[in-house]
C-alpha cells in the first residue's frame, strides 16, 4: 500500500506542475521591438508561408487556417510557422514592435498596414514585392495577393514596418 501512496503522491505533483504550466501568463505586453527583428533572409520564408495560404477562409478573430484567419491572424501566423515568434493578433499592436519603413524601402516578408475602420493601422498585409501583398480582406473574402496600387488601398495605406534586420 505504500507504492500506492507513493504512485498517488507523485501522479498529485505531477498534476499540480501540470496546471501550473497552464496558467495564464503574466500580462508584460508585447516584446519591444529591437527584441523582435528577425535576419532579413527569412523575409523569403515569410512570403512562401503568406503564399501558401492563398484562399483560406476569413474568419474574424481567425488564428488558424483550419478555422480561419484574419488579417493579424494571417500575420501572426505567418510569421509564427516562418520565424517562430509570436505575435500579437492585433493589428495596431504588431506596427508598434515594427521598425518604420517607408513604401519604397519595403522588401518580401515586410508588412503593410492600412486604415480601414476609420481606426490607425485596422488593417495589415505582408508584403511581397512588385507593390503587391498577401491579406485576409474581410468576412466576404478569402486569403489573397492585391495591389497596393488599388485606389482604395492606396487612398488607404498608412505605412510599411518591418521585422527584418539590414
Amino acid at each position: 500500500m505504500a507504492i500506492c501512496g507513493f504512485k498517488r503522491c507523485v501522479a498529485v505533483v505531477l498534476c499540480m506542475s501540470l496546471l501550473a504550466c497552464s496558467s495564464a501568463p503574466k500580462k508584460t505586453g508585447p516584446a519591444p521591438a529591437s527584441t523582435v527583428l528577425l535576419p532579413s533572409a527569412l523575409g523569403q520564408e515569410v512570403v512562401l508561408q503568406a503564399l501558401a495560404l492563398i484562399d483560406t477562409g476569413y474568419t474574424f478573430g481567425g488564428a488558424n487556417p483550419e478555422a480561419g484567419l484574419d488579417c493579424s491572424g494571417l500575420v501572426r501566423f505567418v510569421y509564427g510557422q516562418a520565424a517562430g515568434i509570436a505575435l500579437p493578433h492585433n493589428a495596431a499592436q504588431i506596427a508598434e514592435l515594427a521598425r518604420a519603413v517607408s513604401k519604397e524601402q519595403l522588401r518580401p516578408g515586410d508588412l503593410v498596414f492600412f486604415n480601414t475602420l476609420g481606426k490607425p493601422k485596422s488593417h495589415v498585409g505582408i508584403y511581397i514585392g512588385d507593390g503587391r501583398f498577401v491579406h485576409a480582406p474581410n468576412s466576404r473574402g478569402k486569403v489573397r495577393v492585391e495591389s497596393m496600387n488599388q485606389s482604395y488601398y492606396l487612398s488607404r495605406f498608412e505605412g510599411g514596418g518591418t521585422l527584418l534586420l539590414d
